[in-house]
């Protein structure tokens, strides 16, 4: 049968059913919302940001602005959750998680120490001293531990305050030993006779590694065998630094040394021990 050549309108017909086809190909591809292989690479500056519907971040990662390097967190209501980096000073990548408190969310409850980066800044925690039989005595003119304390070290800085009195006049004095040094007396003072005499001190915890044992010991004595001495303590604990100055000395430092775990953590694979013993002496003058 002989061929019938098709009319213009079969031809046109024909032509855009195939142009259809070729447009609808041209726009097939995989869906862009997954990674399967390789990385995704933000560098010379830039941020990678997720936002709320309603514009706000609750994850940025990148250089800020400011050009500091970190990671953000966010909530929903805009504040902090948690943080890595700083992007107002110079001391960058410190972590820190913020209250949600919505009154007050500037508050951060858990974080490193901005000046001293081996120790816990944040939580404070209490340093506990524990008073001995001699914390009140008689009729002795020689040194007696009063109140004596050992923890692993945790944030840089510690405070204590406590109070002494003599009957008939006295001294007191308080020392600290980190491990590997020895033991230092921070001060040496006079009790005036039946007068109460207040002290605070503020140590930042030298030559001390996170989680080494630290101790404190508070003594005192009587001027005269008759008198009486007694010192109550009123807080202890570490907290971290305010200034660079509060910042404690590094311990000696030796490869060995930095690759070894602290004294807390070897005293934990051994059989506990007394946390007050081993740093004891006693000195006579």
């Amino acid at each position: 049968m002989a061929a019938v050549p098709q009319d213009i309108l079969d031809r046109i017909r024909s032509l855009e059913r195939q142009v259809r086809e070729l447009t609808g190909r041209s726009q097939m591809r995989p869906a862009l919302d997954k990674i399967l292989h390789g990385d995704i690479v933000i560098g010379e500056g830039g941020q990678l940001i997720a936002e709320t519907p309603d514009g706000t971040r609750t994850f940025v990662v990148g250089q800020t602005p400011q050009g500091d390097w970190g990671v953000g967190i966010g909530r929903e209501d805009g504040t902090s959750a948690l943080t890595v980096g700083d992007d107002v000073s110079d001391r960058g990548q410190m972590i820190r998680i913020w209250s949600r408190d919505r009154d007050a969310p500037n508050r951060i409850l858990i974080m490193d120490d901005y000046y001293s980066d081996r120790f816990l800044g944040r939580p404070w925690l209490p340093f506990p001293m524990y008073p001995t039989a001699n914390s009140a005595m008689e009729n002795t003119t020689s040194w007696q531990f009063a109140w004596i304390g050992r923890m692993p070290a945790q944030n840089a800085v510690a405070v204590l305050s406590f109070s002494s009195i003599a009957s008939a006049g006295g001294q007191a004095r308080i020392t600290y030993v980190a491990p590997g040094s020895s033991e230092r007396v921070l001060e040496t003072w006079t009790l005036p006779t039946n007068t109460w005499v207040n002290k605070t001190f503020t140590v930042p915890l030298d030559d001390a590694e996170w989680g080494d044992g630290v101790l404190f010991q508070i003594e005192h004595r009587n001027s005269a065998s008759t008198g009486a001495v007694e010192t109550r303590m009123f807080h202890a604990y570490t907290r971290n630094t305010y200034t660079e100055a509060e910042a404690p000395d590094l311990p000696t430092r030796t490869a060995a040394a930095a690759a070894a775990p602290s004294a807390f953590e070897a005293d934990l694979a051994t059989t506990p021990e007394s946390p007050v013993e081993p740093g004891l002496r006693r000195v006579d003058e």
